[in-house]
Parts: C-alpha cells; structure tokens; sequence
C-alpha cells in the first residue's frame, strides 16, 4: 500500500524561498516520510542549473538570477507558468532518473493531447515541445535517492523574458504556451490533471514492484 502522496497548492510564491523548503524537505526526510508535490507559480525569476557553462546571462536587472542546484542550465519562470515540483523518494518506486523525467514528461504531453494540441519530447532535449518549440521544461535534483524540482508548463504569461536567454542552454529556441495555442488550460485545472496523472503513474510503479 502506497503512503499518500501529499498535494500542496501554494500560490504564487518566490523562488529561493521554495527551493529551500524543498531542500530542508528533503534534508530531514527518512524512508515512512509520505511523497509531496507542489504546484505554485513564480514571481519573475532567472534560475542558473549546475550545467553553467557557456550561458549568456540575461541583462534585466529588475529580475533576480539565481543560481540553483538543479540540473540543466538557464531559464525563466514568472506568474502565468505552472510549477509542479516533485519531492519523490525514488527508490519507493524504483525509478531511475530516466524513468522520472520520461514519467513527467509525458503527463505534460497527455495534458496537452486532451486539448487537441500535439506535443512530443525529445530524447536529446528534455522538456516538451509543440512544433519545435518549447512549452514545458524539466529540471531534477537528485539527493540521498530523493528528488525535488520538476516541471515547468507555460500557460498564460509574458514570454518576451525568454528572448533574453537562450532557453535552456539552446540558442534560437522558441518557447509557446497554452494560451497561444487557443487552449482553455489555466493554472488551476492544469495543476489538478498533472496531479492526478503523476499520482496515477506513480501508484502503477509501485504496484509492479
């Protein structure tokens, strides 16, 4: 029987104040502590992953860069992109990091699918794309055999911070949301669809074992 997985809706909240929680989480976690996932957005911010070689750096000074200990290299998140952070003890499930980040991406591609929109991930790129460009990114933090970060989705919000950075470390990348795409999705039933589907994927892994 699987321990219940744990869904904490937090709003809009600031970035490194997060992060840390999900590293004290993680830090002072043990084996019978239940799974958590976190659906918030941002208020505008650059993350910096541990992959910083060769980033071309915003010049905003009005946004706060962080650098972070996910992996991957630049993006940004602000109000309008749903955060769906995982704090998972992967070895409940058995699950490698190619597994987890196969799992998320396709609750992002199944979310989209529902809404008529044909998405696909890429072996080589990690995230989700929609025509070449990028509507959802991935970033992971292994530690102890426990996981934190996640997934990004832009929903409805201003992408023109994008054209600052080349996203995730790739030049001329273009970036789409929902909202462009004539897709009802906002944060809220977005959340609740990946929600269910992380927490359906998950009790299956673990039911095999």
């Amino acid at each position: 029987m699987l321990l219940p997985i744990h869904i904490r809706r937090l709003g809009v909240t600031d970035f490194e104040s997060t992060w840390h929680a999900m590293q004290q989480f993680t830090a002072t976690r043990n084996t019978e502590t239940p799974d958590e996932i976190w659906l918030t957005e941002h208020f505008p911010v650059y993350t910096l992953g541990l992959n910083r070689k060769e980033v071309r750096l915003p010049n905003l000074p009005h946004i706060p860069l962080v650098m972070t200990d996910r992996g991957g290299k630049i993006t940004y998140h602000g109000p309008g992109q749903l955060i769906v952070y995982v704090l998972l003890d992967m070895q409940r499930y058995q699950l490698d990091v190619r597994q987890l980040v196969t799992l998320l991406e396709q609750a992002v591609v199944a979310l989209l699918a529902k809404e008529g929109i044909e998405a696909v991930a890429k072996s080589d790129a990690p995230g989700v794309y929609v025509a070449d460009a990028k509507i959802a990114s991935l970033g992971l933090r292994i530690k102890n055999n426990c996981c934190y970060h996640g997934l990004s989705l832009n929903i409805n919000m201003d992408l023109s911070a994008f054209q600052h950075i080349d996203p995730c470390g790739y030049v001329g990348l273009s970036v789409t949301q929902t909202h462009d795409l004539k897709s009802k999705l906002n944060i809220e039933n977005a959340g609740e669809f990946l929600v269910k589907k992380l927490t359906l994927e998950l009790q299956t892994f673990f039911d095999a074992l």
